[in-house]
C-alpha cells in the first residue's frame, strides 16, 4: 500500500492493516485518527511515538496473537497476513530437531518464570542469536523483562508497518 493509498483508506480497512501489525486497539485508532501523513517516516514516527504509550495489559493481549518462537501456531486464530509476517519474520530459524527442542525447552522456562511469551523481533536474527537473547533473558527480572517484551512488541509493529506502506 502506497502512503497516498494508507491516508485515504477507509477507517475500517486502515484499523484492520494496523491491527495486523499489532493488536492494540487504541495504537490504531490514534494513528487513524492522525492521518493525512506527508511520509512513511512521519507516520512510523507517530507510530513509534504512540507505541510508547501502551500499557502491560494492552502489550499483554497483543502477546497472544504472536507465536512461540520456533512454532507456527499463536495462542489465537491469525489472518493469513498475519501468518505470512510471522512466517518471514521466523523464515531464518533453524527448523532441525536440536534447535527445535532448545527452543522448545527455552520457550517453557521462560513461560514458567513470567507467565508470557518469550517475544523477540527475530526478523534478521539467526537461531543461535535468538537461542542466545532467550537464555540471557531468563535471568532478568519481570520489570526488565516487560521494558524488554514492550520494545521487541515495537520492533515488530514498526518492521511489520513499514513492510505494508513499502508494499
Amino acid at each position: 500500500m502506497q502512503l497516498t493509498e494508507f491516508n485515504q483508506a477507509s477507517d475500517s480497512d486502515i484499523e484492520l492493516l494496523l491491527k495486523q501489525c499489532v493488536h492494540i486497539d487504541r495504537w490504531a485508532e490514534e494513528l487513524k485518527q492522525q492521518r493525512p501523513f506527508t511520509s512513511s517516516d512521519e507516520l512510523l514516527e507517530a507510530a513509534k511515538r504512540q507505541a510508547q504509550t501502551w500499557t502491560w495489559e494492552e502489550i499483554s493481549k497483543a502477546l497472544a496473537t504472536h507465536p512461540r518462537i520456533g512454532e507456527k501456531q499463536a495462542q489465537t486464530a491469525l489472518t493469513a497476513k498475519e501468518e505470512g509476517f510471522s512466517e518471514r519474520e521466523q523464515a531464518t530459524i533453524s527448523q532441525d530437531e536440536e534447535t527445535q527442542a532448545a527452543l522448545l525447552k527455552g520457550n517453557l522456562a521462560y513461560e514458567k518464570k513470567f507467565d508470557f511469551i518469550f517475544l523477540i523481533r527475530a526478523a534478521g536474527r539467526s537461531s543461535e542469536e535468538i537461542l542466545t537473547a532467550l537464555n540471557y533473558r531468563l535471568v532478568n527480572d519481570l520489570d526488565t523483562e516487560k521494558r524488554i517484551v514492550h520494545q521487541q512488541l515495537l520492533e515488530i509493529a514498526l518492521l511489520r508497518l513499514a513492510q505494508e506502506i513499502d508494499a
